[in-house]
């Protein structure tokens, strides 16, 4: 490597804009490096890695406009609305690609459960995207200004980015964690049912999923989800149906039937739950038949649509000895997860580009993950 002679100028946000002056060196094997860059942190970009972290802590609360007015006053940082965007973005994808190539990990193994048990779960919640139709509207308008400005599109040559296809988009979310909840794993994908199987399946290697003493799942019964809980992970002992989703089908039909206000809804709900609850779905289906005889038309097939949902569902739903083998049987945890994760891109009149959504859920996993600070000291040493 040789001094080229040169002194490369910068302008560099660390706390509030600095110009800094440093010398850089080429070679036709390295090509150009400034040291000085890794001493102060600016070797991914001109802003430094601490200035990154505090837009993304930020930003997982708060929006945009709110984390300028943040860094401003706190730490006398300025940066624009759209620079603030970029940032949050970009490392919300990096966390994506390093979660894929396996260099970023999990904040426990199920060694660190106290009772060598391990559980997980799925499931899926809508998000607010932008549709294509919308996006191609959007460049068809900013074409128009621009050609009003005599300005030239600073878009890199090549296919337009495409959004979504309708609306709204599912973001699915997956969940590993010990019964105590004192450890828990997430991630999340707004692709297809068979990525976040494969998703589910290169995490659950992160928490060795496959050494724990037990294993089992809880979630709402969804098809997809029991289809890709047994494929993608086939060391699962149990799969559980969430005791709230297994109710919440027995009041609906007892509404159906009976009306919500009828003191008999409430009643039947009574009998059909105590029975599932104590003595199995089993029990509550053999309960079930003599009501079925008893009705014709819209309600027989109310109570036809119950016993085919637990019918499909019989191993799923045998409470009693879940209970005795001090099983959870709610998927609290995942819900919870659902809830809080998406707040951020779920706000009152929020729309994204499916991508810089998936970056953003990307940052809550790992703040939820408690990852944090992992990711982090990553980039402090890149």
């Amino acid at each position: 490597m040789r001094n080229k002679g040169t002194r490369a100028v910068r302008h560099v946000t660390i706390n509030g804009e600095l110009t800094i002056t440093r010398r850089a060196y080429w070679s036709k094997v390295c090509g150009t490096v400034c040291p000085a860059d890794a001493l102060l942190g600016i070797t991914q970009g001109n802003v430094s890695v601490g200035v990154r972290e505090r837009c993304c802590q930020e930003a997982l609360d708060s929006s945009f406009v709110n984390v300028v007015r943040s860094l401003k006053t706190l730490g006398q940082i300025q940066l624009s609305e759209d620079r603030v965007r970029r940032i949050v973005e970009g490392e919300g994808k990096n966390v994506q690609r390093l979660r894929k190539t396996n260099h970023l990990g999990a904040s426990f193994t199920v060694a660190d459960c106290a009772d060598g048990v391990l559980v997980t779960g799925a499931d899926g919640v809508f998000v607010p995207v932008v549709p294509e139709s919308q996006k191609a509207k959007r460049r068809v308008t900013e074409a128009k200004k621009r050609a009003e400005q005599g300005r030239r599109s600073t878009r890199r040559p090549g296919r337009p980015k495409k959004g979504a296809d309708g609306d709204y988009k599912e973001a699915k979310i997956a969940t590993f964690y010990s019964q105590d909840k004192k450890h828990l794993h997430v991630i999340s994908t707004l692709d297809n049912f068979h990525e976040l199987g494969c998703l589910m399946r290169r995490e659950a290697r992160k928490v060795k999923l496959g050494e724990a003493r037990f294993s089992y799942s809880v979630a709402d019964g969804a098809k997809w989800i029991v289809r890709q809980c047994h494929k993608q992970l086939p060391m699962l002992d149990e799969h559980i149906l969430d005791w709230y989703h297994f109710k919440e089908h027995v009041v609906e039909t007892s509404h159906a039937v009976y009306g919500e206000t009828n003191p008999k809804a409430s009643q039947w709900q009574g009998k059909m739950l105590d029975a599932a609850w104590e003595q199995g779905s089993l029990v509550m289906l053999h309960r079930l038949g003599p009501y079925e005889r008893r009705h014709t038309g819209e309600n027989r097939a109310a109570f036809g649509a119950l016993r085919q949902y637990v019918e499909s569902r019989t191993s799923m739903t045998d409470y009693p000895r879940f209970v005795a083998q001090g099983y959870d049987c709610g998927s609290g945890p995942t819900e919870s997860q659902c809830g809080t994760m998406i707040a951020r891109v779920k706000g009152s009149g929020m729309r994204w580009d499916a991508d810089n959504a998936e970056a953003m859920l990307a940052l809550a996993a790992l703040d939820h993950s408690r990852l944090w600070t992992d990711y982090w000291k990553l980039q402090r040493a890149a």
